[in-house]
């Protein structure tokens, strides 16, 4: 069985996969100073839960944005499911059926978006990811990652009012019924849910327009469900579409 990895800023991913498909999910919180000893028995005892042994696991593939956890999670590979890890990075880029521009500057969960997306679509593609930050990455026909665009995810944007702000609390993030919000927690809400829903909106036209070919594209990213009702220039919402690209990875590993 293949497990994959998405070590991201605020959340650690897996999948598990049988055949090909996605059998298992599994999302932790990221925490920096955790030891490999430590996310070892997480990860054992989640899996277990799910019905998979250690030893059912012979691949695994791994994507860090964590520097500082990179290392940990290649040492917890090791030592819980005895295999050597392919850590998604420049080395591997050129087995894939991408090009990648500014191979040591672009994440490499969106490399893995950007391949699901390509596979998937067969073309052109615009993967909107809501993570985070908030990232919408190109990829051209022939499958060259065109570039990137980058901005605070809506968590970050609601964590950053209720930080820097002396009033405004932390809201759980739903579209309210309204744009003209009628108490504090539903401004906020009509503000950055709706808000992001234009801006979503106008970066994807503008990419589309600058790309000028035709485009798929597919939101993706633990919150894309909250934006997703709210526009219409999605193709696809694919919540386990890094964790695909990730997969993806190990066919040409």
């Amino acid at each position: 069985m293949l497990l994959v990895i998405d070590v991201g800023n605020t959340n650690i991913v897996g999948g598990v996969y049988r055949d090909g498909r996605l059998v298992h999910t599994l999302r932790i919180h990221t925490v920096p100073k955790k030891t490999e000893d430590e996310y070892s028995s997480i990860f054992k005892a989640i899996l277990l839960d799910r019905g998979t042994s250690s030893g059912d696991i012979d691949r695994v593939v791994l994507s860090s944005v964590v520097p500082v956890l990179t290392d940990a999670m290649i040492a917890m590979c090791r030592h819980l499911f005895d295999v050597e890890p392919f850590v998604l990075g420049p080395a591997i880029y050129p087995k894939l059926p991408l090009r990648v521009t500014s191979p040591h500057e672009i994440g490499t969960d969106l490399v893995a978006d950007a391949l699901a997306a390509y596979e998937k679509t067969g073309g052109a593609a615009i993967v909107v990811d809501f993570g985070t930050a908030l990232t919408f990455t190109c990829v051209s026909g022939d499958g060259t990652i065109r570039g990137v665009s980058i901005l605070p995810g809506l968590g970050t944007a609601v964590n950053a009012l209720s930080r820097d702000t002396a009033q405004l609390p932390f809201v759980q993030l739903a579209a309210p019924p309204s744009v003209i919000g009628t108490n504090t927690v539903m401004s906020i809400q009509a503000g950055v849910v709706h808000g992001y829903a234009g801006l979503v909106m106008h970066l994807v036209a503008r990419m589309k327009e600058e790309m000028g070919e035709r485009v798929r594209v597919i939101a993706t990213g633990g919150l894309c469900r909250v934006v997703a009702g709210l526009v219409d220039c999605f193709d696809a919402v694919d919540p386990d579409l890094t964790l695909d690209g990730l997969a993806l990875v190990a066919n040409y590993c």
